[in-house]
């Protein structure tokens, strides 16, 4: 019930209008570090500092109209002068509908041969989003059409609460993709989706290992403490080696995890997302694990009058 509501207010202006006039949109930061490039920039080197890899994402919501599509394309290109102009140790992660799947699949592809040339031009990955499930083989036919005119420096993204996604992950293995697997965080019918979280979170386990071992490096994407020892323990007992794979997280999110799992030697990526449309991505965020909510309302309650009766954050939350 929380998470279907929290899903309803990402698209609701009137919910927007009340949220941005409050705390929560300077809050906001802990989990989109700004509105331009440069603070995307600023987060990706602080991340890299701490020997994480960044991935970045300038948000939007659909475009309808070829010049604003354009426009996010721009965007997305100043990304990638960045990272390279940085020496930074990032990829960029783009969503479809927003460079203009929905206006034409051509117009689509060409905005993405722009941007994946500049990106092998400069050695930096693309990662393709992936949104709800009326876009998943609307976003999947032009990736692989792409693939097989010869680009490989991009990937997708797969979502472990639609019942097709084992069958996907099985034929991007045989391609050769990089997938990202997350559990997915759209409002979607039983008719193509899990909505127990119990299933939820086992097909990501079962879809995971089926990457872990017959894929190209995937990408785990997940802050769940269990999911991730089970993969762990998946990857020693098949000798898989930590380079193979890595996991990722969101900016702001169990940064006491990220260091954690670094230390022990595997690969973590930050996912940083950057832009004015910050509230249906953050509202989003919280309907994908409705836990994050107790952050903000600590948060509240702490630069409140009222904020001596919260508890003091633990060492790395």
């Amino acid at each position: 019930m929380l998470r279907n509501t929290l899903i309803f207010l990402s698209g609701s202006n009137a919910a927007k209008a009340v949220v941005t006039k409050t705390p929560l949109r300077r809050m906001s930061k802990r989990f989109v570090p700004g509105e331009d490039v440069s603070d995307f920039l600023r987060a990706a080197a602080e991340a890299n500092a701490l020997e994480l890899e960044v991935t970045g994402n300038y948000l939007g919501e659909a475009e309808h109209d070829e010049r604003t599509a354009r426009d996010a394309v721009g965007a997305y290109l100043q990304i990638l002068d960045g990272i390279v102009a940085k020496g930074l140790k990032g990829n960029v992660s783009v969503k479809p509908t927003q460079v203009g799947l929905e206006i034409g699949k051509e117009f689509f592809k060409d905005n993405l041969r722009q941007l994946l040339d500049k990106a092998k031009e400069t050695g930096v990955f693309i990662r393709w989003d992936m949104e709800s499930s009326e876009w998943t083989q609307a976003t999947l036919d032009p990736f692989e059409e792409l693939w097989a005119e010869g680009y490989r420096n991009m990937g997708t993204v797969l979502q472990s609460y639609l019942f097709r996604t084992m069958d996907d992950a099985r034929r991007m293995n045989e391609l050769g993709v990089r997938v990202r697997l997350c559990k997915g965080a759209y409002a979607e019918p039983p008719e193509v989706a899990f909505q127990e979280k119990s299933e939820v979170d086992q097909n990501f386990v079962d879809v995971a290992k089926a990457l872990m071992a017959d894929g190209n490096y995937p990408a785990l994407a997940t802050h769940d403490d269990e999911i991730i020892e089970s993969l762990k323990e998946f990857a020693a007992k098949e000798n898989i080696g930590k380079d193979r794979f890595e996991f990722q997280m969101l900016h702001g999110v169990r940064r006491d995890l990220q260091q954690q799992l670094r230390s022990e030697g595997y690969n973590v990526r930050v996912y940083v997302p950057f832009g004015i449309s910050w509230y249906p991505y953050l509202m989003r965020r919280l309907a994908e694990r409705p836990a994050n909510m107790l952050f903000f309302v600590g948060s509240v309650v702490r630069e409140s009058p009222l904020g001596f009766l919260w508890p003091k954050a633990k060492k790395g939350k």
